[in-house]
C-alpha cells in the first residue's frame, strides 16, 4: 500500500510540476538550486525548465513520499500559473482569500461564496418568503376578499387593452417560471432532495437551470415593453400621498387615478428597480453582456446580487398577486377580460373614473365589442 501511494504521489507531483506551480525548498537535499519562477505562457517555458521541475519534484517525493505541502501552499495562494487550457483563469486552481459581509473570517473566495450562499442568503431569504406568505394568509383570514360596497351597474369600462394585457401576462408567466425554477435551485436540496432522492432532484435541478437561463431574456424583453406601455400612468400624483396616509382605504376613502400609490410603488420599486437588477445580473450569469471578464469572482458577485434581488422581488410580488386575485373583487376580471364595472372604477379609482365621465379618457379604447362579463354595456 505504501509503495502504491508513493507511486501515486510521484505521478501527481510530476503533473503539478509541469504546470509550473511547484517550487523548491533550499532546506532539502534535492532543492539546492533555485527553481524557475511560475510562468504564464507556454512559449516562455523551455524544455530544460520543464525537465528541471519534473526531476526536482520527483527527487523531493523520493525523499518524502506523499509530501506535496509546498505545492499546495502555492496553489492556495491563488496566484495564476501556467495552463495549456485557453479558458480564462485556467491557471488558477484555487481563488485567493475573500470574506463576505457577516462572515467571521476570510477563506478562499469560492468557499466564502459557498458559505454565504448556503448560509445567510438561503436562511434569511427563506424566512422572508415564509413571513410574506404567513402575512398574506393572515390578512386573508382576517379581512377576506375586499367586496364592492355598491352593486354593479352593468356599464363597463375598458381598463386594459389587448396589448396591455398581453405584455402583463408575458411578464407574469415568465416571472412565475423563473420564480419556480429559482426556488428549486435555491431550496431544492433542503425540500425536494430528501423527499424524491438525488436522481429526481438532479434531473429537476438540471432542467430548472436550463429553463431559467432561456426564460430570463424573455422576461427582460417583456419587462421593457411593459415599462414603455404603462410608464405614462405611473408618475407620482398629488393624490398618491393621501392614498398612502389612508393606507389604501383602510382609514377612509383614498382617491386614485388609473393606478394608485401602491401600484405605482410596485411598478417603480418591484418591476423597474428590482426587475432591472435581476435582469442585468442574470444576463451576466448567462454570459450575455459584452465587455465583462467572466472571472469566478465576478460571477460570484453577480450571483449574490441576483439572488438578493430575486428573493426581494418575489416576496413583494406575492402581495401584488394576492390583491390581483383573491384580495379584491373585480381585480382579476380587469386583467383577464380587460373590462371593469363602473362601480368598481368609481370605488377604487375615482379620479380615473371622473376623467372617463368627463370624456377626458375614452371609455372604450379599442374597436373590440363591448359585450363583456356576460353583461351588455349600456353606454360607451
Amino acid at each position: 500500500m505504501q509503495t502504491w501511494f508513493a507511486k501515486l504521489a510521484i505521478g501527481l507531483s510530476l503533473v503539478v510540476a509541469t504546470a509550473g506551480i511547484a517550487s523548491a525548498q533550499t532546506s532539502e537535499p534535492a532543492a539546492a538550486a533555485k527553481a524557475p519562477p511560475a510562468v504564464q505562457n507556454m512559449s516562455n517555458i523551455q524544455s530544460d525548465d520543464i525537465l528541471y521541475m519534473k526531476q526536482n519534484q520527483a527527487e523531493r517525493t523520493k525523499v518524502q513520499p506523499g509530501n506535496l505541502a509546498p505545492v499546495y501552499r502555492q496553489v492556495k495562494e491563488g496566484g495564476e500559473h501556467y495552463s495549456s487550457l485557453p479558458a480564462l483563469e485556467s491557471g488558477v486552481l484555487i481563488q485567493q482569500k475573500a470574506q463576505f459581509p457577516g462572515q467571521a473570517r476570510a477563506t478562499t473566495a469560492g468557499e466564502a461564496w459557498r458559505q454565504y450562499r448556503n448560509g445567510p442568503l438561503t436562511t434569511y431569504g427563506g424566512w422572508l418568503i415564509i413571513v410574506a406568505v404567513i402575512g398574506i394568509a393572515a390578512f386573508y383570514l382576517a379581512i377576506g376578499t375586499i367586496k364592492l360596497k355598491s352593486p354593479r351597474t352593468g356599464r363597463l369600462i375598458e381598463r386594459f387593452t389587448s396589448i396591455e394585457r398581453l405584455s402583463h401576462w408575458t411578464v407574469a408567466i415568465s416571472f412565475l417560471i423563473l420564480a419556480l425554477t429559482g426556488l428549486i435551485m435555491l431550496f431544492g436540496k433542503y425540500v425536494v432532495l430528501p423527499v424524491f432522492g438525488h436522481t429526481a432532484f438532479g434531473y429537476l435541478a438540471y432542467a430548472g437551470k436550463n429553463i431559467h437561463n432561456f426564460v430570463g431574456p424573455v422576461f427582460t424583453v417583456a419587462l421593457i415593453v411593459m415599462f414603455v406601455i404603462f410608464v405614462k400612468d405611473n408618475f407620482p400624483a398629488p393624490s398618491d400621498w393621501q392614498w398612502l396616509k389612508n393606507l389604501g382605504g383602510a382609514r377612509g376613502h383614498a382617491s386614485a387615478g388609473r393606478f394608485n400609490a401602491g401600484e405605482k410603488l410596485w411598478f417603480w420599486g418591484g418591476l423597474v428597480f428590482l426587475g432591472l437588477i435581476v435582469s442585468a445580473s442574470g444576463f451576466v450569469l448567462d454570459m450575455l453582456v459584452p465587455g465583462i471578464l467572466y472571472t469566478r469572482g465576478n460571477m460570484q458577485i453577480a450571483h449574490v446580487i441576483h439572488l438578493v434581488a430575486a428573493v426581494l422581488v418575489f416576496s413583494a410580488s406575492l402581495a401584488h398577486i394576492y390583491i390581483g386575485t383573491l384580495g379584491m373583487e373585480g381585480a382579476y376580471e380587469a386583467m383577464s377580460t380587460g373590462y371593469v364595472d363602473d362601480a368598481w372604477a368609481k370605488e377604487h379609482h375615482d379620479i380615473w373614473y371622473a376623467d372617463i365621465e368627463s370624456g377626458k379618457v375614452p371609455r372604450i379604447r379599442t374597436d373590440k365589442g363591448t359585450e363583456k362579463l356576460g353583461v351588455p354595456a349600456k353606454a360607451v
